[in-house]
C-alpha cells in the first residue's frame, strides 16, 4: 500500500463528526498507520482515543509530527490554527482541507511548501459509501496517488476542478439529507395506504439500493428503467402522473440550484474573512 509505504502518521486536525468518521476509516483500513487528531473539547478528544487515534490539543505538535494533515476544522477556526502553529511546519507535508469555502489559492498562500489537496466529502463517510470530490493546483503525481488511495477508503472519488466543487456540495454534501427526506415521503405514503412503517421503511431502503445498483451495472439513462418499470394503465404511470402533476422533478431541479447558490454563497463569505483574517491581498 502507498499510504504505509509513504506516510507514517497522519493528523486529523479537528476530529468532529467528519474528522472522527475520517479517523474510523483510515483505522480500519490502515491498522499500522498512526493517527493524532486534535480537538477542543473533552469528548471530542476522548471520542478520537475510543478511535484509536492519540488525542491532543497541541495543533503545532500534531502537525509537526505529522507526513499527512487531514484539516477539518470549522472554517471560521481555521486563521486562528495558523497564527497558532505558524509557517514552519507545513513545508513537504500532504495537506488535504475537507473544510468548506477555503479556496486552494487561499490554502497555498498560508500554508508555505504544502502539497495542498482540497476534499469534499459527505456524511455517508461514516459507513465507507461516502462520494468525495478532490482539487488540487499542481499536485505531484505520487502525492496525488497518496491521496487517492487514503479517500477510496471512505468511498469513491472524483477528481474535479475546484470549480465544481459548490455544486458537487449541494448534490453530494446536501444529497443524504435531500434523499432521507423523499425516502420519508415515500414511507408516509405506504403507512397512509396502511401499511407499518418499519415494514415500509425496510421496504424502501431496500428498492433505494437495488435500483442504484441497477443504474450503475446498466449505465443507462435513469428514464429506461422507469419506461420499463410503467405499464400502460398501471399502478406506476398513475403515481407518475401525479408527480408530473406536482412538479416533483422541477422542485428537485430548484432544490438543486438554491442549494448550489446557498453553497457559493458562504464559500464567498467564508473565503472573504479568511483572507481579511488572514491580511491576503
Amino acid at each position: 500500500m502507498i499510504i504505509c509505504d509513504r506516510v507514517k502518521v497522519i493528523a486529523v486536525v479537528g476530529a468532529g463528526k467528519i474528522g472522527s468518521a475520517i479517523i474510523k476509516a483510515i483505522k480500519e483500513c490502515y491498522s499500522d498507520v498512526n493517527l493524532i487528531a486534535t480537538g477542543r473539547r473533552d469528548v471530542t478528544l476522548e471520542n478520537a482515543k475510543l478511535l484509536g487515534a492519540e488525542a491532543t490539543r497541541n495543533n503545532k505538535e500534531a502537525i509537526s509530527r505529522a507526513d499527512l494533515i487531514i484539516l477539518s476544522v470549522k472554517p471560521h477556526h481555521f486563521p486562528i490554527i495558523v497564527k497558532e502553529v505558524g509557517k514552519d511546519v507545513w513545508d513537504g507535508k500532504i495537506v488535504i482541507s475537507v473544510m468548506a469555502g477555503i479556496k486552494l489559492k487561499t490554502l497555498s498562500s498560508v500554508l508555505p511548501g504544502a502539497k495542498i489537496f482540497r476534499a469534499m466529502t459527505n456524511i455517508n463517510t461514516s459507513v465507507r459509501k461516502a462520494s468525495t470530490a478532490i482539487s488540487t493546483l499542481d499536485g505531484d503525481e505520487s502525492d496525488k496517488e497518496v491521496v487517492e488511495e487514503l479517500f477510496k477508503c471512505l468511498g469513491t472519488i472524483y477528481w474535479v476542478p475546484e470549480e465544481y466543487i459548490d455544486i458537487w456540495t449541494a448534490l453530494v454534501g446536501s444529497g443524504p439529507a435531500f434523499i432521507s427526506e423523499i425516502v420519508d415521503a415515500l414511507v408516509l405514503g405506504a403507512v397512509a395506504s396502511g401499511m407499518p412503517r418499519d415494514i415500509a421503511y425496510k421496504a424502501i431502503l431496500d428498492v433505494l439500493e437495488g435500483t442504484a445498483v441497477l443504474l450503475k451495472n446498466r449505465d443507462v439513462h435513469p428514464a429506461e428503467v422507469r419506461d420499463e418499470v410503467t405499464t400502460p394503465g398501471g399502478t406506476t404511470i398513475r403515481g407518475l402522473a401525479v408527480m408530473e402533476s406536482r412538479g416533483i422533478k422541477s422542485a428537485l431541479i430548484e432544490t438543486l440550484e438554491a442549494a448550489y447558490k446557498r453553497s457559493r454563497e458562504i464559500g464567498n463569505d467564508i473565503e472573504l474573512n479568511i483572507r481579511k483574517e488572514l491580511n491576503i491581498n
